[in-house]
Parts: structure tokens; sequence; C-alpha cells
């Protein structure tokens, strides 16, 4: 794929938080941002040139959008997409971000899993895959208690939950068939691993030039859904380089251009691969106050065949979510102590302007510097501690 010329249009198939980043890192370029989604109003649509709602698994919806708009670049932002409608484009000659089989095969926990450790031998949680309650009780059996069961096809951790004994498998399955996306009806069970931390490393393939990895992110979550991040994480050399390898064999095998967030587990000091998006991540927020160059004005740079110097931290930076409440629900949503969030030293607040609020749902984030990592987590929790979601 050759640079296209500026200003080039980018399509964005997704306009949550991180495509109002990639958004506003596309204009900073001079390039025109066609933002896509299924509901108005959403955070990449307040800041892109032109904003247009699609039901985004309708293959035939989505094909015409693109080829209206004829854009030099389409770059998936969320995974509930028509994938196969972004084959049929590429094979028509449309860039898609990475490419049309990386993006299918990420969306799916069973593609991904069985590239990492089927063909490419990397070392994950053992697991297996189940049709039904009766197949999900034989494929945990031989993995040891808890288990952790999840559909094949969701995001945010939509229908992620951990059985601690058999009896609990029925509920788990339940969970698993209720969070899927669209008419998935398979899950897969995995061995609980008990790690010391659970680390993002954003990856990323350029047209030309080598590929670059950004320094690590820890991260927390809870409900399957990232808190806090934190850059850079703390790991033995032997162990980042051990990440780097195996975040750069999938990268390659999955091939295509942009930014990659490749997650592992750090378990009994081993490097443990979990998963992997072709797109920008959401523990990667942190890097808009983290590095020199943030995960979002990497992708498009890479994406667009500009080149990239370097990439390295800018010291100890932190971020913490802000949520709505468990009870939280409806709209208009307004905000609450912003200006006592923002009176933390070397503190950042964003909020991502949706237009809805619902419990737990990720409003904002806050974000914090300091002279290492625990003053800056502090910092962060604290600015986000402060902001209220008020609805209504």
């Amino acid at each position: 794929m050759s640079s296209p010329l500026l200003p080039a249009t980018l399509l964005l198939l997704g306009s949550g938080e991180l495509g109002k980043e990639l958004a506003i890192a596309g204009q900073r370029l001079g390039c025109r941002v066609v933002a896509v989604d299924s509901y108005a109003g959403a955070p990449a649509m307040q800041v892109a040139d032109e904003a247009l709602v699609i039901p985004m698994t309708d293959a035939a919806a989505l094909k015409q959008l693109v080829r209206a708009q004829q854009p030099a670049l389409v770059i998936p932002e969320i995974e509930a997409l028509a994938v196969d409608a972004l084959a049929e484009l590429e094979a028509e000659g449309i860039t898609v971000i990475p490419t049309a089989r990386a993006t299918a095969i990420t969306m799916n926990r069973d593609r991904i899993r069985d590239l990492a450790a089927g063909e490419l031998g990397l070392r994950t949680a053992r697991y297996g895959y189940a049709r039904s309650a009766a197949e999900l009780a034989e494929a945990a059996a031989p993995l040891g208690w808890p288990v952790v069961v999840k559909p094949v096809m969701s995001s945010s951790g939509k229908g992620q939950s951990v059985a601690k004994n058999s009896a609990e498998l029925a509920q788990a399955w339940q969970a698993a068939a209720a969070g899927a996306r669209g008419n998935a009806s398979l899950v897969i069970v995995e061995e609980f691993l008990r790690f010391e931390q659970e680390i993002t490393l954003l990856t990323v393939r350029q047209q030309q030039g080598p590929t670059l990895f950004c320094p690590a992110i820890g991260h927390l979550q809870a409900r399957g859904d990232y808190q806090s991040s934190w850059q850079p994480a703390q790991l033995q050399p032997a162990q980042l380089l051990e990440a780097q390898r195996m975040a750069r064999l999938v990268t390659d095998a999955l091939g295509g251009v942009g930014i990659f967030g490749v997650e592992f587990f750090i378990s009994a000091g081993e490097v443990i691969f979990s998963e992997l998006s072709p797109r920008p991540h959401d523990t990667g927020l942190v890097t808009l106050a983290g590095q020199n160059l943030n995960q979002f004005e990497l992708h498009l740079r890479a994406v667009l065949g500009l080149p990239i110097a370097a990439v390295h931290s800018t010291g100890p930076t932190a971020s913490r979510v802000i949520l709505a409440g468990a009870a939280q629900a409806g709209a208009p949503v307004r905000y609450g102590g912003v200006a006592t969030a923002l009176a933390q030293p070397e503190s950042q607040v964003l909020l991502f302007g949706k237009p809805e609020a619902w419990p737990q749902r990720r409003m904002g984030v806050a974000l914090a510097r300091g002279v290492d990592l625990a003053e800056a987590r502090r910092r962060a929790d604290a600015a986000a501690a402060a902001v209220e979601v008020l609805v209504g």
C-alpha cells in the first residue's frame, strides 16, 4: 500500500472515544474524517467532518456507504461489524486497516486463539470450546477450578464469568449466551490464571521500516473491562523481550499496517498471550499523556505511510476511567466535580461526550503524571473519583 496524498478521506467504522481521538489525530494531519456508527451523536461524530448512522452489522448498508464515500482508508474502530462486507470491499480495491482478514480473525476469540496457540505455538491459557452446556462441562473438566467462560464474540467483557465449580457452569453458559454478539453460540472456557500483572504491548507495523513497540502498559480490569492503566509497566528485561517476540509473531501473521493492542498475562514470571485488538486500545488512552507520540498519532502515521522516528515514555503516567453509577441510566448527561479533579497536579480529564449513560458505562477518563507510578496512579484515581456523572 502506497502512502495516500494528503488530505486523505478516512472512514471510521465505529465512533466511540477511541474513534474521537483518532479523528482529532487525522484532522491534525489535514485529513477529512467521516465518522460512522449505529447511533447519532457518538463521540467521534462530534469532531468529524461528516457523521453517518447505519446498522453496523448490516452488510448491504455498510457496502453501500463505503462505495459512496470512496475513502482512502477504512479504519474499523469497533468489533461489531459486518466483516464479510469488509472482505468484499477490500477485493474491490478499498484499503481496510489493518486488513479485512485481520479484522475478522481478531473479532472472534476462537480464531485468534487458534492462530496464536495452534499455528504460532504461543503460550496461552489452556482452553476448550463448547456449543452447549453439556459440552461446556466436558471441556471445563480437565482445566481445573475455577475456569473462565466467555462468548467467542463479544466486547467489553459482556458474557464473561468465572465458574468456581461444576455447579456454576450452567449459569456461566447462560451468561455467555446472553452476552454473545450476533447469533454466535460458541463459547471458550479457559483455565483461571493467577497472574501478577496484565499488560498491553502496543505494537506498530509500518509500511516501510521496522515494527515498533510502545513502552508496556499495565492495567486492571473489572467485569472484563478496563478500569485503570499505567505506563511504563515494570517488567523484567527478559519478559519484555519475550512479549515483543510474541507480539511481532502474531502481528506479522495478521499482516497489514497500524497499531495493534496485544495483551499478555505475567504469571509466575511467565509471559502468556491473552488477546489482541487490531486498532488503538482502551488501555492506551494513557499514551495521551505518557508518550512523545500517542497511540492515535502512531496509528495514523503508520496507516498513512508517514515516518515514525522513535517512540518513548515521557515519564510515569496513569489513567482511571470515569464511570456512570451502577443505577444510572438516561440522558442528558452532565458532570460535576471537574474543577476538583483538575486541582490534582499534573492531571487531565477527558469527557467523551457520550449522549446517554447506562450503568457502569465508561463516560470519561482521568490522566495524571507523577514522579513515580505510585504517585501518578494516586493522582489519576483522585481526579476520576472527583468527577460526578449526573443524568437527567
